[in-house]
């Protein structure tokens, strides 16, 4: 029999508890703040625990509330958003803002850019742009969460699309021999569906391709740095190849879903 401790362990492991991303939202607009509540709420993972109309009621809920993203306006009533992002920076503030702002000037960007702005979002924008952000956003919360940290992960935190050494294949070219359309774009919908590491296993029983055929995309994918690869070694000793998106094979993959629509 399997003791109780271990038993438990494996429970935990097989299925694990999702992080949810706590969200406050900035806004005087009630209409768009309704609106950027009803997106935060279409994504997986992410937990809206209050609108606020204002700066000094942005403080009540991070005072009273745990916070780990604020969607930030810049212009509000007699307030500009931009002085709450440079005061939490000042206090050394843990929490992240992403802005959403109508303010497209040099000034307002340049401002949320030293002083820490995970994202900008210039209103008016598509669920898909905010969609990413939070994405992209959720990917950094996750990599954060670890003891350490490797290279790759680094990589993803800050080198940007043109930072990479290799060339993302893009979203038009054709595929190589023995890769088939139609099972290459089954497979990039249900890696797009993972934002932390990820096993063969979990695409086989979620395809149903068979571990063979997706050894050669996931190799195909990895060689054109879409895709990072680890080797974890269990508690039984046996090894486990791991998966994960690179920040530019994110574009990627949402280039070529998006093209499939």
């Amino acid at each position: 029999m399997i003791p109780r401790k271990e038993k438990e362990w494996r429970l935990r492991h097989a299925f694990p508890t999702p992080i949810m991303i706590r969200v406050l939202i900035i806004e005087d607009d009630p209409m768009v703040a309704k609106f950027n509540a009803i997106f935060v709420e279409r994504i997986p993972e992410f937990k809206l625990v209050g609108v606020a109309r204002g700066i000094e009621e942005g403080w009540t809920y991070l005072n009273e509330e745990a916070v780990d993203l604020i969607l930030l306006d810049v212009y509000m009533t007699n307030e500009n958003g931009l002085d709450l992002l440079m005061e939490l920076r000042r206090e050394n503030h843990p929490v992240d803002v992403i802005v959403v702002s109508s303010a497209n000037d040099r000034g307002s960007i340049q401002t949320a850019l030293r002083f820490g702005a995970v994202d900008y979002l210039i209103k008016p924008f598509e669920f898909d742009r905010f969609q990413d952000a939070l994405l992209r956003y959720k990917q950094t919360f996750q990599d954060m969460k670890k003891e350490a940290i490797q290279q790759e992960e680094v990589d993803r935190l800050f080198l940007t699309k043109g930072n990479s050494n290799k060339d993302v294949p893009k979203a038009d070219l054709p595929l190589p021999k023995g890769i088939t359309k139609e099972t290459y774009i089954r497979v990039l919908r249900e890696i797009n569906k993972h934002s932390d590491w990820f096993s063969t296993n979990d695409l086989v029983e979620a395809t149903g391709i068979s571990r063979v055929s997706l050894r050669k995309y996931l190799q195909y994918l990895t060689n054109s740095d879409i895709l990072l690869f680890d080797v974890d070694y269990q508690r039984t000793g046996r090894p486990l190849h791991q998966y994960k998106l690179t920040n530019q094979g994110y574009d990627y993959v949402v280039s070529v879903l998006k093209e499939e629509k």
